[in-house]
């Protein structure tokens, strides 16, 4: 287990109104996200992995109701504040958000140096604890502050590779492509100075080869700042390429954490396994994964991938499995054995 981590997430559910009852999105789900590290958050597309990254930054939809649980992020816990409170608090205890659609991110209305200004003016890390908040929306931006606030934009958006900085802070998001566009919401991000940033499939909506640049920009300039960030995706390929560690979901629950070394050689997880055989390897064929994912209205008791594994046994459809293992971290009664445990 990551020892001090920025974020933690312990046993934590949220479950959904819905017309037909409460489905159980997240089933007791802990996460652990270590400083300077970027954490992988991988799963078929349904199994919580963008719910889990809204509960940490608090915009769950009105009919999400957290169940039990906690979401500590630098020692605060996020659950039990106001989020007004978080707001206030220095900027090493801020969270950063990626969204996955750089083309619905801006408002097209609206030149880019202006919602840029516009962030920065009320989340500057040059903002003074003095500083009338949100809720005195036609208060003047500080003339110093905001030179030095465009300055530090105009620098980040050079960092990002946005060809002539200074013109671009006077175009309208239209005239950028996906690609810059993303390069410009992970300018945005990270001129907050914050501890994690969270980012949710930031490279679906791009090309191929346009995703490969935007993860490379996206890893270099989190190390070189030693920011924290937690991926959520359910492309293998980019989780090897960017990340340190893995977190692996199935229908709401963890099922198995690893640093990216060991989930690709040694898989303990069966569902991990069969995530792994599912891709494309000219050495043999392909293989489908079997069955359906459960109805998260009346999800199976126990080990919610029972009912689709070939190694389970009656205690999986009776309890959950305990975590066990040490770096590498799995929740099931018959993992497959670690080298370790297959040594001579």
């Amino acid at each position: 287990m990551t020892a001090d981590p920025l974020l933690e997430v312990s046993e934590l559910r949220i479950s959904f109104r819905t017309e037909l009852g409460p489905t159980n999105v997240l089933d007791a789900v802990n996460l652990a996200v270590g400083r300077g590290r970027i954490m992988g958050l991988v799963g078929e597309s349904g199994c919580g992995k963008t719910t889990l990254a809204r509960a940490v930054l608090g915009i769950l939809p009105p009919n999400a109701r957290t169940e039990a649980g906690t979401i500590r992020f630098d020692g605060l816990d996020l659950l039990g504040m106001e989020r007004g409170r978080i707001r206030r608090k220095p900027r090493r205890h801020r969270i950063a958000f990626i969204p996955q659609d750089p083309y619905s991110a801006f408002n097209p209305l609206f030149r880019i140096g202006d919602q840029i200004m516009e962030l920065m003016k009320w989340n500057s890390p040059r903002r003074l604890a003095n500083e009338p908040g949100l809720g005195a929306l036609f208060t003047p931006y500080p003339r110093e502050r905001y030179r030095a606030d465009k300055a530090a934009a105009i620098a980040m958006l050079n960092e990002v590779q946005i060809p002539d900085p200074e013109r671009a802070f006077r175009k309208l998001p239209e005239q950028f492509s996906g690609g810059q566009r993303q390069r410009l919401m992970i300018a945005m991000a990270l001129l907050m100075h914050p501890g994690l940033v969270i980012a949710d499939e930031p490279t679906t909506a791009l090309d191929v080869t346009i995703q490969a640049q935007i993860l490379k920009l996206l890893k270099s300039l989190a190390k070189e700042r030693g920011v924290s960030v937690l991926l959520t995706t359910h492309d293998l390929a980019t989780a090897y390429e960017i990340c340190d560690e893995i977190t692996v979901m199935y229908a709401g629950q963890e099922v198995e954490t690893a640093p990216v070394a060991a989930f690709f050689a040694n898989p303990r997880h069966p569902y991990t396994a069969r995530l792994l055989e599912c891709l494309p390897d000219p050495a043999r064929q392909t293989r489908e994964m079997g069955g359906e994912s459960p109805n998260m209205l009346s999800p199976p008791a126990g080990c919610r991938f029972q009912p689709r594994c070939a190694r389970a046994s009656a205690i999986c459809s009776q309890a959950r499995p305990p975590a066990v293992g040490g770096r590498q971290v799995v929740r099931c009664f018959h993992p497959h054995p670690s080298p370790l445990e297959t040594a001579p």
